[in-house]
């Protein structure tokens, strides 16, 4: 019975709006908004936007970026990064006939801690042998292996989002034969170090 009376005492709260604000790696930006009777009831709650409407480049609408409320201050919801992906109509319209599409999948290790799945695509001019496919989808793993070991995770995001990885593929695996362009489609945060799962303070709101 108590519990039913705090239900409906919840209920007959007023709803407030909420900015929804973008982690740091995304410039702490407001991006949406969200409507509760008690912050707390936003915590945990999952979100979803584009590059291209955080940005304002149209051109970057092809990637969906998933965050999480992480904590509330005043009223701006803040929120942490969850992961990315480029959309099913994108990366199909980059597969053509008698091309290739090769992907990989590689865990990754940030230096502050954090277990990254990365899943990059690379796309041929033309269709490729077996032991070429193998040999791109071997070299995209190392490349991302390799610069992973010196960034955290901001770091990592940013160069997998912005194209940076992509662009380091793209150099070496064009040696092994000639690719029209190559794309991390998608990324997610698989494991957090220890020290974060404690509640992170909530930013202080901006006073006047």
């Amino acid at each position: 019975m108590a519990r039913r009376s705090q239900r409906k005492a919840d209920s007959r709260k007023a709803k407030l709006w909420y900015k929804v604000v973008s982690p740091e790696m995304f410039g702490r930006s407001p991006f949406g908004e969200t409507i509760a009777n008690d912050p707390e009831r936003i915590v945990g709650r999952i979100v979803e936007t584009t590059l291209g409407d955080l940005t304002n480049n149209f051109s970057k609408q092809n990637t969906k970026l998933k965050f999480r409320v992480d904590s509330v201050a005043g009223d701006s919801a803040y929120t942490k990064f969850l992961g990315h992906e480029m959309t099913s109509d994108y990366l199909r319209s980059l597969v053509k006939r008698r091309t290739s599409r090769i992907d990989a999948i590689v865990d990754v290790t940030t230096t502050d801690g954090y277990q990254v799945r990365v899943k990059p695509s690379c796309f041929t001019v033309k269709r490729a042998r077996a032991n070429q496919v193998k040999s791109i989808r071997e070299l995209s793993k190392r490349v991302i292996l390799e610069r992973s070991k010196s960034l955290d995770l901001n770091q990592l995001i940013q160069d997998a989002v912005g194209g940076k990885i992509s662009l380091d593929i793209y150099k070496e695996a064009k040696m092994i034969y000639p690719l029209r362009r190559v794309e991390v489609r998608k990324t997610e945060i698989v494991t957090e170090p220890s020290i974060s799962s404690a509640p992170s303070p909530a930013p202080q709101a901006p006073t006047a």
